[in-house]
């Protein structure tokens, strides 16, 4: 968990050579420089490539980056735009309120975590008034969903302001972390041990609380492989 006083960032990146650009240790050293702490990069890469994806975006998201600093937000945002200014073809960025209803476990070493970790980039319906969906989503659908699948991990993010120019509308970030075998096994993602009807007991209840929030559509779901780093 981050202190109080850390403010965490998050950007989608699109793009094709993402995977090595966002390892590569000179990046890492300009973004500590610009007083970020702690980095997080989900990026859509090998080991990912059979799990289920949904866009609405023109183009896919390649990965999601989240930056803490201690310092200022634009520095941060500046060095992570301009240390990738090769390798993205668009960055767009936020500055989030970040909540752990489910707190994975996290090594900070640079290792791949053995996980599927699925990024949802939320919005919220225009019909359904802010307040209600933020009760809907952080209250009884952060239950649904922890009860319905196989999440060891569930982060969710709350959009604040842009902090990048040009950035889309999105209201909310979600990272949930399931065990690796889900990637190739429907009842090891929901949980449900082989057994047809309770999978799809927990696939409809599941997805009646997704359409209460509107996330039934104007959805984008980006599966990735998860690291973490400690930049001091």
């Amino acid at each position: 968990m981050t202190s109080p006083a850390t403010t965490k960032l998050m950007f989608l990146l699109w793009g094709d050579d993402l995977p090595a650009a966002l390892r590569d240790p000179d990046l890492h050293g300009r973004l500590a420089a610009a007083g970020v702490r702690r980095l997080q990069v989900n990026v859509d890469d090998e080991p990912v490539t059979a799990a289920l994806r949904m866009q609405t975006f023109e183009e896919p998201v390649r990965a999601v980056v989240s930056v803490w600093t201690d310092g200022s937000a634009a520095h941060a945002a500046a060095a992570l735009v301009s240390g990738l200014a090769d390798d993205a073809s668009k960055i767009a960025g936020w500055r989030v309120d970040e909540r752990r209803p489910l707190d994975p476990p996290e090594t900070y070493d640079g290792s791949r975590a053995d996980t599927l970790a699925n990024v949802a980039i939320l919005r919220r319906p225009e019909e359904l008034p802010r307040e209600d969906w933020l009760a809907w989503w952080l209250g009884p659908h952060t239950q649904i969903a922890m009860e319905t699948q196989a999440t060891f991990g569930y982060l969710q993010n709350i959009v604040v302001e842009a902090v990048t120019p040009d950035a889309p509308r999105v209201d909310a970030i979600v990272e949930e972390l399931f065990p690796s075998a889900a990637l190739g096994d429907i009842h090891a993602f929901y949980d449900s041990d082989g057994d047809d009807d309770e999978l799809g007991r927990r696939l409809t209840r599941l997805m009646e609380s997704v359409a209460k929030l509107g996330a039934d559509r104007d959805l984008d779901l980006v599966p990735s492989s998860r690291y973490l780093y400690d930049l001091g």
